[in-house]
């Protein structure tokens, strides 16, 4: 308890009399005043936070299997088998290189970067923020579409590192061993085959800058962003143990892939003899060479050596990506208007429409999203200020309520 005012009594630990300081709080045998409780208090935060992040915190025995992270990931993302098992492999493959990093031996496993192709909505930054949920090391999505070389307005290539520091709280050993995802990674392709016959600033140079990071050298990051700090210490980090994911749409592969395996994607001129060639899933017959054709540079492609693809969702997988994941979109709006007490359902045939829509807008899952968002925004303006308790969405519903949203930017041509 404080004690009150007394010319006798002395902070413990300062020596600072009661008069001195604002609190005076009284032990068995002595005193402590409020400034040095509230640095006893930063201490002790630090020591701990400190022991906690100077290890990873597991071991080989309790570490999740390849099979077990496959595991976590069905329970958010439908399909995308391919997909999942290559994510799962690589991180279990990450966790173990820094548990080797404790051992002497011969041997070094090197880090093994991942590429992740597929259409727009198929689930690759999904994968991405999914996995992230199971990890011990540091983990962070950023979006290569802001990037440019240094001296350009955009970002620089050390602000991806930045990031992971931010996400590690500026503890180097523990984002020395974290994951990154670069989205967007094809929006920084060669704008030109022709190489460097112009400035590419976010484009070819930007691969350039990157190399550094995907290969593995010390790189100094400016902690708190480089640009409008310049006056800032840089913090060193080796990038040698940091895996990087990268994921992109490559809109348009599908035709480089296409003249590779001389055949056509659409038309009636499409070869007879190649009718072993799935034409609705080109990404599956993608090579480094397709890439290299797309923009990316050799050197890039060299340090990306795993190469997967994300299958074009179907009706059956849209309509179970609707419903049966943990997060569905489905589930969240239930969610919503749970907490307005209100019970929300769906009639199967409602789900079918939504699906049909999603399939005509050609978005992906992402469209399933914006279609019911247009459908239940009625809904979620009147239902919190009245009396009902239930709402039952049924297929006419759902086309009425579309029909007299504003979402006719949706449609695609």
């Amino acid at each position: 308890m404080a004690k009150k005012a007394n010319s006798s009594n002395h902070c413990s630990f300062c020596g600072r009399s009661e008069q001195e300081v604002n609190l005076l709080i009284s032990g068995m045998t002595g005193y402590i005043c409020d400034m040095c409780a509230e640095q006893a208090h930063e201490i002790v935060n630090e020591t701990f936070k400190g022991s906690a992040k100077s290890d990873v915190g597991i071991s080989l025995s309790s570490l999740p299997k390849p099979a077990q992270i496959k595991e976590f990931l069905d329970q958010y993302v439908i399909q995308q088998e391919n997909a999942k098992r290559f994510l799962s492999v690589a991180v279990y493959n990450h966790y173990k290189r820094i548990l080797q990093k404790n051992v002497k031996d011969e041997v070094e496993i090197e880090k093994s970067n991942i590429i992740m192709v597929g259409a727009t909505g198929t689930g690759k930054t999904l994968l991405a923020r999914t996995i992230a949920k199971l990890l011990h090391v540091p983990f962070t999505i950023v979006d290569a579409t802001v990037l440019t070389e240094a001296g350009y307005v955009g970002e620089d290539i050390e602000s991806i590192l930045t990031r992971l520091l931010q996400v590690a709280d500026y503890d180097v050993n523990a984002a020395e061993r974290g994951i990154v995802f670069i989205d967007e990674i094809d929006k920084i392709a060669r704008k030109s085959d022709n190489p460097s016959i112009t400035r590419d600033v976010s484009g070819e140079g930007v691969q350039q800058g990157l190399l550094k990071l995907l290969e593995g050298s010390v790189v100094n990051v400016p902690p708190q962003g480089g640009r409008k700090h310049p006056e800032q210490r840089m913090i060193a980090v080796n990038t040698k143990n940091i895996l990087f994911v990268c994921g992109g749409a490559f809109d348009g592969i599908e035709k480089k892939i296409a003249q590779r395996l001389n055949t056509r994607v659409v038309g009636y001129a499409a070869s007879s003899e190649k009718t072993h060639i799935d034409r609705n899933n080109m990404m599956k017959y993608i090579t480094p060479l397709d890439l290299k054709s797309f923009g990316l540079i050799p050197e890039i492609i060299g340090r990306l050596p795993i190469l997967t693809y994300l299958e074009p969702l179907d009706r059956e997988a849209l309509l179970r990506i609707l419903t049966e994941p943990k997060n569905s979109i489905i589930k969240q709006y239930q969610k919503l208007f749970e907490m307005d007490g209100v019970a929300l359902t769906f009639e199967p045939e409602a789900y079918e429409y939504i699906v049909d829509k999603a399939i005509e807008f050609k978005l992906g899952a992402r469209g399933l999203r914006s279609i019911v968002e247009a459908i239940m925004i009625d809904a979620m303006f009147s239902l919190p200020s009245e009396e009902k308790k239930k709402l039952h969405v049924t297929r006419k519903y759902a086309a009425q309520q579309l029909e007299n949203s504003d979402h006719h930017h949706l449609r695609v041509a």
